[in-house]
């Protein structure tokens, strides 16, 4: 029995939070952890290394054979890793010259940055940081016939390709880095496996095609509406921006955004929406028990304890918590245990058991009671609701 944890309560202690993420993969595990997540990670991308990327080579030389008269920087680790993948191939100190001449426009702080750090400075950005409202600007003027290089950001944009050559210009895509599938798709078919069983309590993702490969694989397993269904109710999903928030929508998921399309801002989001999404407190037995994933924190006195449940007592606790101050049969509570590994249904005895490790792993609380011949309640006493606050 896991022992009880009695210091500060982390404002994600007890819930299991996925990130889907490659790049700064680490950093993002980090601020989750640090704030009491447990996390899972599954990568759903993976980049090609610039170096062997032909396509961004190609375009390269286009604009260096044919300088653009305006480029689009959508982002600043873009912008950097274009110019180290260029000086590799000799072409560093071309480009940056070229880019010297030329009109350029950046997505948001972090596109300025990059430029101003190469001795380059952007004529306009948009206040909202996305490509859409950069595409507005370049069509409220006269573009037929100028040559456009956007700086693509992992993905192809060909609506934005499309509106731009609608308007007369002409248009090279410089592809940074392209993201694909990763080689092993195990952790994202266990991904799809948590989610649509509510293992885990929210899921973050920082990018389109992250969305794309979750859902595709679901698809292929034959989850799909599993996982849809269950990223509608039970799972919270947190999306960096709209543009990720836009993969989501597009099958009828709801997504958490911040503000800010900033990583540490998204983490904010995290800490803030999902213990109000997913917490339930309720007064018993003279304390208050608040629900958290697979824990439950105990405040009592001003004092709050953090208790770590195995599963099948958290899914007893959790079923009386439903219905509180009512009494469940073994029979109710013998439906609500998971299976076994080896996939053996309980008896049940093992409501007994399940019951038992739950006041183990209460106490001092007595929080469960025995009702002879009928089965078992939570000490529910909403009339100390007010005392309690």
């Amino acid at each position: 029995m896991v022992q009880p944890v009695e210091q500060e309560v982390l404002p994600l202690a007890g819930f299991t939070v996925a990130t889907t993420a490659e790049r700064r993969r680490d950093e993002l595990i980090n601020l989750l952890q640090r704030r009491g997540a447990r996390v899972v990670s599954a990568p759903a991308l993976r980049l090609i290394p610039l170096a062997d990327d032909e396509n961004l080579f190609a375009a390269t030389r286009s604009c260096l054979d044919v300088p653009p008269d305006l480029v689009l920087i959508t982002t600043g680790i873009g912008l950097r890793s274009w110019l180290e993948a260029a000086d590799g191939w000799g072409l560093g100190d071309r480009l940056r010259a070229g880019l010297g001449r030329c009109e350029v426009l950046a997505r948001g702080p972090k596109a300025r940055g990059a430029i101003r750090a190469v001795g380059l400075l952007e004529s306009w950005s948009p206040t909202s940081e996305s490509v859409a409202e950069m595409l507005a600007h370049v069509l409220s003027r006269d573009i037929a016939g100028l040559r456009i290089a956007i700086q693509l950001h992992g993905e192809p944009l060909p609506d934005v390709v499309q509106a731009l050559q609608d308007a007369g210009a002409v248009v090279v895509e410089v592809p940074i880095y392209q993201w694909l599938p990763p080689l092993d798709l195990a952790p994202i078919r266990r991904l799809v496996e948590q989610v649509t069983t509510a293992t885990v309590d929210g899921v973050v993702f920082t990018s389109g095609p992250a969305v794309t490969t979750v859902v595709e694989t679901a698809r292929d397993m034959g989850r799909l509406d599993a996982l849809l269904a269950a990223l509608r109710t039970d799972v919270v999903a947190f999306c960096v921006g709209p543009v990720t928030g836009a993969r989501l929508d597009a099958v009828d998921v709801p997504s958490v955004q911040p503000e800010r399309f900033r990583l540490g801002a998204l983490v904010r989001e995290v800490v803030t929406e999902l213990p109000a999404r997913k917490a339930r407190s309720l007064p018993i037995a003279g304390a208050r028990l608040e629900l958290r994933g697979h824990a439950v924190v105990v405040e009592r006195e001003g004092h709050e304890t953090f208790l770590p449940l195995a599963p099948a007592p958290l899914a007893v606790l959790r079923a009386l918590a439903d219905r509180p101050g009512r009494v469940l049969s073994r029979a109710e509570l013998l439906r609500v245990l998971p299976t076994s590994e080896s996939g053996r249904r309980p008896d049940e005895h093992a409501v007994e058991v399940a019951v038992a490790r739950l006041r183990a792993g209460l106490k001092p609380l007595d929080a469960v009671q025995t009702v002879v011949k009928r089965g078992y309640r939570l000490v529910y006493e909403p009339d100390s609701t007010a005392a309690l606050v």
